[in-house]
């Protein structure tokens, strides 16, 4: 879930309530501007439009006051009693209170609270939601959401009616899960894992994307995760998106790049046994076909995927070589490289794919190289 500053500008903004706090600087400016509106008889110790001690404040604060009225009010409180005295403290302390911003740990709780309402209408919900999206970004913030209880209500409201308060749920679960081991763990726990997967298949696109999106934060570096994705059929998930052309375009990215991350994390986890959908005849060839896009941006996922999965001890050669006609798709990519650097807009980016595609190459003939015997 998927929420400039400069410098020059030196704004101080809150995390809680997009609060902008002027500097000294500006609060300076502001005294200086007013001109021959400036009050004169202010003391000497009035440095830039503010006070260099509390004492000066104080001793301004004083002449400026009425000093009849100021002996008046002393006189008031010192006819109060100390239970009166106590009394005003404590409004005074309350009134306080009511003036401090909420903690974004409070501000959550408070969404949490509305969507716990039966009663809210539809638009107050989809505000709640919105709110602890923006909230959850902050690593500490989603550790916060789980210790508030929050993960089970935001799960509860995969299962709503409406298609925008679950693409929202699942794209909190996405943002407050990715790169956090603490949240993915909570989350598989609860049982989210089977049910996003399912939305992903819904006929809302967004919906769908975003089901994605929670779904590969959940899993992402995460053993145990991927192990249930594999349990829940992700594989074939995986497939279906892979190797369906009518598939959202963006989604289909995202799919593929997924294949490439857990790819990745099988590389780095190699006393791990690696899942058995890599070594798939038919999912290499989906990913392999993917190259042939018109699609650029899906091309080079493709290729990058292509590279982590020819590292795998599971993967063969000789599938890559005859069932998907790898070295086709290769020679295929480069004639179309070739013709988009002639053109400037592309130079960059096709030369940098060329690149890609030539590492992949070389990997390619390497792994080849092992398994077929050269004559002597």
């Amino acid at each position: 879930m998927e929420m400039a500053r400069t410098s020059a500008e030196r704004e101080n903004k809150s995390s809680s309530a997009g609060l902008f706090w002027s500097t000294a600087k500006e609060e300076g400016d502001l005294v200086h501007k007013a001109g021959p509106a400036d009050d004169s008889s202010a003391p000497g110790d009035v440095v830039d439009g503010g006070f260099s001690s509390l004492d000066g404040m104080l001793q301004w604060a004083i002449g400026h006051s009425d000093s009849a009225k100021l002996k008046e009010t002393a006189q008031d409180v010192q006819r109060l009693s100390p239970s009166e005295l106590k009394q005003r403290q404590l409004e005074i302390k309350e009134l306080m209170e009511k003036l401090k911003m909420p903690s974004d740990a409070q501000l959550m709780q408070i969404a949490l609270d509305d969507l716990n309402n039966s009663s809210l209408s539809l638009d107050d919900r989809l505000r709640a939601l919105q709110e602890l999206l923006i909230l959850v970004e902050p690593i500490d913030n989603a550790h916060d959401l789980c210790k508030l209880g929050g993960l089970a209500v935001i799960i509860r409201e995969l299962n709503h009616p409406d298609p925008d308060i679950r693409k929202l749920s699942a794209w909190i679960l996405g943002k407050a899960s990715q790169n956090s081991p603490y949240v993915q763990k909570q989350i598989l726990e609860l049982g989210a894992l089977a049910k996003l997967m399912k939305m992903v298949k819904s006929s809302s696109t967004e919906e769908s994307t975003k089901a994605f999106y929670a779904v590969s934060a959940l899993i992402r570096n995460n053993v145990a995760g991927q192990q249930l994705f594999y349990a829940e059929a992700g594989d074939k998930m995986l497939q279906d998106i892979l190797s369906n052309p009518s598939v959202d375009i963006r989604l289909r990215r995202k799919a593929v790049f997924l294949v490439g991350d857990l790819a990745e994390c099988q590389l780095e986890n190699i006393d791990k046994a690696e899942m058995p959908f890599f070594s798939n005849h038919f999912f290499l060839k989906s990913v392999v076909d993917l190259t042939a896009s018109i699609d650029l941006d899906l091309q080079e996922k493709a290729l990058a995927a292509i590279k982590n999965l020819l590292q795998l001890r599971t993967t063969e050669a000789m599938v890559f070589k005859d069932f998907c006609r790898l070295d086709d798709a290769l020679e295929r990519m480069k004639k179309q490289l070739e013709d988009l650097m002639l053109e400037e807009y592309y130079r960059e980016y096709a030369t940098d794919v060329e690149n890609l595609r030539k590492e992949v190459k070389h990997i390619f003939h390497e792994k080849l190289g092992k398994v077929i015997t050269v004559p002597t």
